[in-house]
């Protein structure tokens, strides 16, 4: 599930940048996949040129046919300019980003042709600007960190920094320790849990989850 942000979440709208789509590489091909487009990774700015123009039209071919006789070009499809990709340690994260970018739906149909099914499934297209936090409480699904919550690392008060080995995850630095190599946290935990299903209802945020309060700017 390309989900890693769970429903709880506490922030205010002043605090969420509309300005940066991911790079084309990082996009999920299905809303059912997990990647580097799901919601919940943890971002760093790579393209951040505010004198280009905000938005160009690409040849992309998600968008479909687009060498009609007559027509003169192929670039249609319209992409945001700036970018973000998945933050590594040493890095100081710009934020987490809210929303999966993804081509298709859960049966393989592309959601460009279905606005209301992105809406619903929390989904934007490539290329489409990603709402991205940068302060805030968030709830972080298991594909959000790394490792179980049962690790010392991740007792409420521990502080959170880039993961050291996957790009856009996070990890826990024991209670106390106010900076790990070069990289200060930027946040820190306030309790851990773990979802269970209940019945015969598969619940998609099941296992563990962590609560965190970070600020990023």
């Amino acid at each position: 599930m390309a989900l890693r942000i769970l429903p709880f979440r506490q922030y205010s709208d002043h605090d969420v940048v509309n300005l940066y789509s991911i790079l084309d590489g990082d996009v999920n091909d299905a809303t059912t996949d997990s990647g580097a487009g799901d919601a919940g990774v943890w971002v760093s700015v790579t393209s951040g040129n505010f004198d280009a123009d905000p938005i160009t039209y690409q040849t992309n071919s998600y968008l479909g046919k687009t060498d009609y006789p007559f027509v003169g070009t192929t670039e249609m499809y319209p992409e945001v300019n700036l970018r973000v990709t998945g933050a590594i340690s040493g890095m100081h994260p710009l934020g987490v980003t809210l929303y999966q970018t993804a081509k298709n739906d859960e049966n393989g149909e592309k959601l460009l042709y279905n606005p209301q099914k992105a809406l619903e499934s929390q989904a934007l297209l490539p290329g489409q600007a990603v709402p991205i936090l940068t302060k805030g409480i968030v709830t972080l699904a298991q594909a959000a960190f790394e490792g179980p919550v049962t690790q010392g690392c991740y007792t409420p008060g521990s502080g959170i920094c880039m993961s050291h080995t996957t790009a856009g995850k996070i990890t826990g630095v024991h209670r106390g320790r106010r900076r790990v190599g070069h990289e200060y946290p930027f946040g820190h935990v306030l309790g851990t849990g773990t979802r269970s299903n209940v019945g015969i209802t598969t619940d998609q945020f099941s296992g563990d989850y962590l609560v965190v309060s970070f600020d990023c700017s």
